[in-house]
């Protein structure tokens, strides 16, 4: 039974960007209205109150990566239909349908280049597709980009934003979790940095697995991060819960979360951060 099936590599559809339609774009959190140009400049953050919107890998590899140069590779990987599955419409029309609206093919991408002089792999997800849901390609282009890195002798950081497991695939989805976080193991045999950065969301699955398992773990700011939803817990526990309790402040506060880092700043605390750990390594 296949997971996942190949394409050809020239068979692809190319990622729109991040930019807002018309001029203006209201902020979520304070209703600021920002000019897609400013926006930009400031890396898809509100100048007046710091929220993040949410961007694509693409935007993570142009922040991240010298020169906004990097090669992205298994880009040939697309989902396939394992169960069967069908809700209010067939899981392949599902796929098919997100394609064509969003310009995406799946929920996580891959790509190496240099960032602060220094190589680096990155596999980052995307919340434009089927919520960044973990299937079984998001599990394998991760197991990817570790193999890379380990190729590369160079770290690996993985951006989670996914609202967590991708039931259209039932416990082939599950799987992902034990995958993934197996194959991270090996860099660390390697000592090589494994850094996860949380953006929002971070949940289900996708906390549940790789993304508590960096080196270090980083979040943007104000990011819900957790595995079920406040209102399955609190009516599960039958208790009322502390307010926030599922943001990254939170967290942080806590010790599950190590830094919370400004989008603005991200580049220079990570290249800091990897200095330091290979000299330490």
């Amino acid at each position: 039974m296949a997971w996942f099936k190949r394409i050809k590599p020239s068979i692809r559809t190319t990622d729109r960007r991040d930019v807002p339609e018309g001029l203006w774009s209201k902020c979520d959190e304070c209703g600021a209205m920002l000019h897609r140009r400013q926006l930009e400049e400031n890396l898809n953050t509100c100048n007046e109150c710091g929220h993040h919107f949410r961007i694509s890998p693409y935007r993570y590899f142009s922040i991240l990566f010298d020169n906004e140069e990097f090669t992205e590779f298994d880009d040939c990987l697309r989902t396939a239909d394992p169960l069967g599955f069908t809700d209010t419409k067939k899981y392949p029309d599902r796929v098919h349908d997100t394609i064509e609206k969003s310009g995406k093919t799946e929920a996580c991408r891959n790509a190496y280049g240099k960032s602060a002089g220094a190589d680096l792999v990155i596999s980052a997800m995307d919340f434009g597709f089927i919520g960044g849901s973990m299937g079984s390609v998001v599990g394998e282009k991760i197991s990817r980009a570790a193999d890379k890195a380990i190729e590369l002798n160079a770290p690996l950081i993985v951006i989670s934003q996914s609202g967590g497991a991708r039931m259209m695939e039932g416990a082939f989805s599950l799987m992902q979790m034990a995958k993934t976080a197996a194959r991270l193991t090996r860099l660390g045999e390697r000592k090589l940095p494994f850094i996860s950065l949380m953006t929002d969301p971070t949940m289900g699955g996708i906390s549940a697995s790789f993304a508590m398992l960096g080196d270090l773990n980083i979040s943007e700011p104000k990011a819900l991060i957790g595995f079920a939803g406040p209102r399955v817990i609190r009516d599960t526990i039958k208790r009322d819960l502390p307010e926030g309790f599922q943001r990254a402040e939170f967290l942080l506060e806590h010790g599950f979360v190590d830094m919370i880092v400004h989008r603005k700043e991200l580049k220079q605390r990570l290249a800091k951060t990897l200095s330091m750990m290979r000299v330490e390594g």
